[in-house]
């Protein structure tokens, strides 16, 4: 038994990740970006996202946005996305305990390299980490992450948090499959692949 870790995310061209969904998500450190996702939103971009839920056996989160999933998806009917989400096992770790109220959360209360780790290895299938880039960092650093599914938008934004940050563990990775959006996404999946290989062409 062993499950799968996948991290989805929306990144910038330039590679941030905070902010996404609008105005107030994650404002933190000043960003002044927040929504730069919701004008690259169409057809092809919905239907991706409604193919990764429904491949993913359950969900992880770090404690931020847990909490703003959380006062989102609870109330969003079931023909629009709901039934699946809110009915998936959803895991968040937190060093600190939480009240999760949304159905079907556990919370993983501990360092989370450790907690996410056993958790891989006491499940089945696949589990899905969205946004959450604290985190990912620790995920990295610990080697957990099994295959990165990123939609990419043609938006540069300059600074806030990116998915792969300074100090980040060096990593390769094999591309798996590409996907562009008639909006100008691109849809790039890729397997980890242990630590990088290096070479000349001199």
């Amino acid at each position: 038994m062993a499950g799968k870790l996948v991290v989805s995310t929306f990144v910038s061209l330039d590679g941030v990740m905070q902010g996404p969904g609008g105005p107030g998500e994650d404002d933190s450190n000043g960003f002044p970006h927040g929504g730069w996702l919701p004008p690259y939103v169409d057809e092809g971009f919905g239907r991706i996202m409604g193919e990764q839920l429904d491949r993913a056996d359950g969900m992880l989160l770090g404690r931020r946005s847990y909490e703003i999933l959380a006062s989102h998806w609870p109330g969003v009917p079931d023909e629009e996305g709901g039934a699946k989400i809110n009915s998936m096992p959803k895991y968040v770790t937190t060093r600190k305990p939480l009240d999760a109220a949304w159905r079907n959360t556990r919370v993983l209360v501990g360092e989370a390299a450790q907690t996410v780790a056993e958790l891989k290895r006491s499940t089945d299938g696949e589990i899905l980490v969205q946004g959450s880039s604290d985190l990912l960092r620790t995920l990295q650093q610990a080697e957990l992450v099994d295959e990165y599914r990123l939609l990419v938008f043609p938006v540069v934004l300059g600074e806030g948090k990116r998915l792969f940050a300074e100090g980040a563990a060096p990593a390769g990775l094999k591309l798996t499959g590409v996907t562009p959006t008639d909006a100008g996404v691109v849809y790039v999946t890729y397997d980890w692949t242990g630590k990088p290989t290096y070479g000349s062409v001199v």
